[in-house]
């Protein structure tokens, strides 16, 4: 029960945060292009896609952002393919990470910020791992925790 009230709780900040992404669609896509630089290898793809979908790329990495933090939330919260939705949220974080907080470059006046963030994103994909990491079944984990005896 502990466990599902966490896994509800943390969920919360990812659904905030993608349905606060999906509702400003537009200011989410202009931070996006400012942060976000995507390779000349992929660019191409890019204009395939945004010409197909007839919105420009950002809005669609927008769209893509919120949509995966609200969906493996709500996932990781209903314990249905938690252990996977983890992992898919953690890459997410340590790219988000990677593209908004570049703790790295002490020449920024937001090096300070950056590092706290940096580092508040580092505990979130710990977080991440021990839920990708904890036992599937209820059984597993009592188990784990009583330490039945094996016959």
């Amino acid at each position: 029960m502990v466990v599902a009230v966490g896994r509800v709780l943390f969920a919360v900040l990812f659904v905030v945060s993608g349905v606060l992404k999906l509702v400003d669609l537009t200011a989410t896509a202009k931070d996006l292009a400012a942060h976000v630089v995507l390779p000349s290898v992929v660019s191409p793809y890019a204009d395939q896609i945004a010409a197909f979908t007839g919105m420009p790329f950002e809005q669609i990495l927008a769209i893509a952002a919120g949509a995966t933090e609200i969906i493996c939330a709500l996932m990781i919260a209903l314990n249905f393919g938690a252990r996977f939705f983890a992992v898919v949220l953690m890459l997410f974080v340590l790219v988000a990470t990677f593209y908004y907080h570049p703790f790295w470059d002490v020449s920024s006046s937001r090096h300070v910020d950056d590092t706290i963030q940096a580092l508040k994103n580092l505990s979130l994909v710990g977080a991440l791992l021990i839920i990708a990491g904890f036992p599937r079944t209820p059984r597993d984990a009592a188990d784990l925790t009583l330490g039945e005896r094996q016959l």
